[in-house]
């Protein structure tokens, strides 16, 4: 009797398996399962619609603010929701000249940046400390600071009203800065003492070695470390102050003082026919609050998810 040869039988020879049966089965070669879609992409790319949607929904207020604003009263009554053919800037210099909000707005802008930076300055230097010192005097320090977060703002208004009247600080754009920078600092501690605790004890070690002293190695090598956390609190405080309108509307009596939220107040009971010009004071009031989330963004995202992956 010969010998079968490996592979056939006595019918012929034996089928082998390939590409082709491979994809009629299902399963890739050299893989006993069969294929299966992942299920990832879909997710995504629903949640990459929802986000969209949810921005176009978010940017379609402030495009209607802006293109009515580049109308004029007459078509704005006509064709309410219709787009500038022609853009009018008449109403900008109305409400900028006419409806002094020019006042207001640089009323606004130096309370809240001199707010800012103050606040942020005193807070890099106590969360430095707070964070490289482990003694039982800075933890009862820290609970302190912690606790401003938990103090209701508005019953603070009446001891803070006396207490500015005494010192002569109501209805001066002082006495705002010095109430914003306070309640701003409890928050940007805790924030950045959470960042400065992240980073090595052997960078300070290796800056001392080489000549560097306590400021020298706060303002070379830490800060830059802490950019992101910077960025953080000063969006994070910058937003809220320049939208108050509680402290200002108790402390402030003149109008020369008033910031944009108060301003607003007088402006649309003196506008409330001339939507025009009431659009074009909205856009000058939202523009820099949108420059600065363009500028700040990326430092906003790498401060937020910082240490996520530790």
């Amino acid at each position: 009797m010969s010998a079968v040869p490996t592979g056939q039988n006595a019918a012929g020879p034996l089928p082998v398996a390939g590409p082709a049966l491979a994809r009629t089965s299902g399963q890739l070669p050299g893989s006993g399962a069969p294929r299966r879609r992942r299920p990832g992409g879909i997710r995504a790319a629903l949640t990459s619609s929802v986000l969209w949607l949810y921005a176009a929904i978010a940017v379609l207020p402030l495009l209607v603010m802006v293109a009515n604003s580049l109308r004029t009263n007459q078509e704005l009554a006509t064709e309410p929701l219709g787009l500038p053919v022609r853009p009018d800037f008449t109403s900008y210099q109305r409400a900028w000249i006419e409806a002094s909000f020019s006042t207001y707005f640089f009323n606004s802008v130096m309370v809240t940046t001199i707010s800012v930076v103050l606040a942020t300055m005193v807070s890099l230097l106590a969360a430095y400390a707070l964070a490289r010192s482990q003694t039982r005097l800075m933890g009862v320090i820290e609970a302190v600071f912690a606790s401003g977060l938990m103090m209701p703002v508005f019953l603070m208004i009446v001891p803070i009203f006396y207490l500015f009247d005494a010192l002569n600080l109501v209805s001066s754009r002082l006495g705002l800065i010095l109430i914003y920078s306070a309640l701003s600092i409890p928050f940007s501690v805790f924030v950045l003492t959470t960042f400065f605790r992240q980073l090595p004890g052997e960078l300070e070690e290796a800056a001392r070695l080489d000549g560097a002293g306590p400021l020298r190695m706060f303002w070379s090598v830490m800060m830059p470390l802490v950019r992101p956390a910077i960025a953080t609190v000063v969006v994070f405080r910058f937003v809220p102050i320049w939208n108050d309108f509680f402290y200002p509307l108790i402390l402030i009596r003149n109008r020369e003082n008033y910031t944009i939220p108060v301003g607003l107040t007088t402006f649309f009971g003196e506008y409330q026919t001339n939507w025009s010009t009431l659009f074009a004071g909205l856009v000058i009031a939202t523009v820099p609050l949108i420059v600065l989330f363009l500028i700040a963004t990326k430092q906003i995202i790498s401060g937020l998810t910082s240490g996520m992956g530790k």
